[in-house]
């Protein structure tokens, strides 16, 4: 590959490591950078590129990992017993919060593929939940918040939070921003909803990366070049940096802020998609 694909797999990662955790829908901006910034035919087919974009998700979850270890390691000799017990709690409520879109994603990964990853799908639900978000912000702006520590979040919370995450399964809805508009509806406090989202990403993104490789790999019996492999530690590397400050920076923003602004650029760049993309036909 030359000099521009090169760029062009670093601008990938940094999209990644910005959009994954804004409510902005990460694979959506992907989708529609590939259609407007083709990457090289040989290197990226479209069998790799359909992976690439999520398994560069991986970098992502490194990143939760980082920032958040001390928090999610069950068996770290700085915590008390209690706080051990209290991680092992959170595991369990993040496995049940993880559950239905694992199981919704096992079964409709292919037909999802096939038949919403474009930038119509992405234009639409760009608009949608923009609006979605602007009017849940504007309706439980004085909600009263019942969920202020994860002690008070219940397998049951957790559950539901987990059925709204099924709705990011539709390309250009936010995996980040869905969850946490549920977690607010159902109760939690945006610190909490915000924490729980991060969390709830590490396992729902490894199974989907390891889903898509090993289909790729032994459904389909392809092969990753040493080129590709590549393309992919690079994107995952410069998607790991950029996370790490914007997780933090979310993590502040949330104390301040609703996500109102982020409804306003979802409704713009929807419909600059529908316009631009509609011309281009």
């Amino acid at each position: 590959m030359g000099f521009l694909d090169w760029l062009r797999v670093i601008v990938l990662g940094i999209i990644e490591g910005v959009t994954e955790w804004l409510p902005v829908s990460s694979t959506g901006h992907l989708i529609l950078l590939n259609r407007l910034w083709p990457g090289n035919s040989t290197v990226f087919t479209d069998a790799f590129t359909s992976i690439f974009d999520v398994i560069i998700q991986l970098g992502a979850i490194l990143a939760v990992v980082s920032v958040f270890f001390h928090k999610l390691n069950p068996i770290s000799s700085y915590k008390t017993d209690a706080q051990k017990r209290n991680t092992w709690q959170l595991w369990l409520k993040i496995i049940v919060g993880v559950l239905p879109a694992a199981v919704v994603g096992f079964f409709l990964d292919d037909l999802m593929d096939k038949y919403l990853y474009n930038w119509v799908t992405v234009a639409i639900t760009l608009i949608f939940y923009g609006v979605v978000f602007i009017v849940l912000e504007k309706r439980y702006s004085d909600r009263n918040v019942t969920i202020t520590r994860f002690s008070q979040l219940s397998l049951r919370t957790a559950l539901f939070i987990g059925l709204f995450q099924v709705l990011s399964l539709i390309p250009g809805t936010s995996r980040s921003g869905i969850t946490i508009i549920g977690a607010l509806i159902l109760g939690c406090s945006r610190f909490i909803a915000t924490e729980f989202t991060f969390y709830l990403a590490v396992p729902v993104m490894l199974g989907a990366s390891g889903l898509k490789l090993v289909k790729y790999l032994f459904v389909r019996h392809m092969s990753i070049s040493g080129t590709q492999a590549a393309a992919l530690f690079v994107a995952m590397a410069v998607a790991y940096v950029v996370s790490i400050f914007v997780i933090r920076f979310l993590i502040s923003y949330v104390k301040r802020h609703d996500f109102s602004p982020f409804g306003v650029y979802r409704i713009v760049l929807g419909l600059v998609v529908l316009l631009v993309f509609g011309l281009l036909l």
